[in-house]
């Protein structure tokens, strides 16, 4: 009987405040969305930079005949077969190295025109204008700097490029994006814990004669305070089920019948739904547990029992 009223109590409440209860529903779903969407974008985040960092290699570029007329790097000239062999040599024993893989001048004309082949540019290049150079693949990208130090202005050596670093900026980028994410949605979450406590303001007031008369036949303070609590909860996790439904239809439409299907982007190493379903949890316990605790410190303040 105690749980049928209290469940009444709740329909009435929020069929009471149904602007109010619409209003909490649609900014915890919207704050909610951007937590969840946050959370997924840093698993983006660190999914790609695994899959990335995994392929990057360090680029150790010879000098050629050109690079000897116009590179100060190269006033030596030419690399040497010599000076070829000792690179060659000195990286098979370097213990950060997983593997070396050489590119002669003519794989890299032909690997240009593969990739670049429409430009203008490309008509006016020649194999001999190539640099050749060593990939060297690293069992930790983290220590790109031992090769720069190893090799970096050799003899021979035009230059040594991380393809680390440029991947960084990207994943500086991404990365702000995610903070810009997460600080909207820190002022949602505030936002729909204001309307939260208003809520439950509104409804004990306009309650009041009742909470008084369940005072004084003497029910506890829990069972008077339990109503508001719920309805508060109930709304909160319908606006974390509508969050779920924002998150499920955002990775259906946006990334497997959207960016996933894109010619340019299927480099790109797209979380699975695996990840999506992990945050469901947590978003529903949120939503449920945030408007509950709200609920309870505004009840001791609005509703002395």
């Amino acid at each position: 009987m105690r749980a049928q009223f209290v469940l009444s109590e709740i329909g009435v409440g929020l069929r009471r405040n149904l602007t109010m209860t619409f209003a909490v529903i649609v900014s915890v779903a919207l704050s909610l969305a951007l937590f969840g969407g946050s959370l997924l974008m840093s698993d983006q985040v660190n999914t790609m930079k695994g899959y990335w960092y995994d392929k990057v290699n360090v680029s150790i570029f010879l000098c050629n005949k050109s690079d000897a007329e116009s590179d100060p790097n190269c006033v030596k000239g030419a690399v040497t077969g010599d000076q070829r062999k000792q690179i060659q040599t000195e990286l098979d024993k370097m213990p950060v190295v997983e593997n070396v893989t050489h590119e002669t001048s003519d794989e890299a004309y032909k690997h240009y025109k593969e990739q670049f082949g429409d430009s203008p540019l490309a008509a006016s290049l020649t194999p001999d204008q190539m640099q050749e150079s060593f990939r060297v693949k690293l069992k930790d990208p983290e220590k790109y700097q031992i090769i720069a130090t190893a090799f970096d202005g050799r003899d021979g050596v035009q230059s040594v490029q991380d393809q680390k670093g440029i991947l960084d900026n990207l994943f500086e980028l991404l990365n702000g994006m995610n903070w810009a994410a997460r600080a909207v949605m820190a002022m949602m979450l505030v936002v729909a814990l204001m309307l939260i406590v208003n809520t439950v303001r509104v409804s004990a007031f306009s309650r009041r004669r009742e909470t008084g008369i369940m005072r004084l036949v003497g029910a506890s303070g829990f069972y008077i305070q339990a109503p508001f609590i719920m309805e508060a909860a109930v709304a909160g996790l319908i606006g974390g089920g509508v969050a779920c439904a924002f998150l499920l239809i955002a990775r259906y439409f946006l990334i497997d019948h959207g960016l996933a299907l894109s010619e340019k982007l299927n480099l790109i190493n797209f979380i699975g739904w695996d990840a999506v379903l992990a945050k469901l949890p947590l978003i529903l316990a949120t939503s449920l547990l945030m408007p509950a605790l709200a609920a309870f410190f505004a009840l001791r303040k609005y509703l002395k029992v």
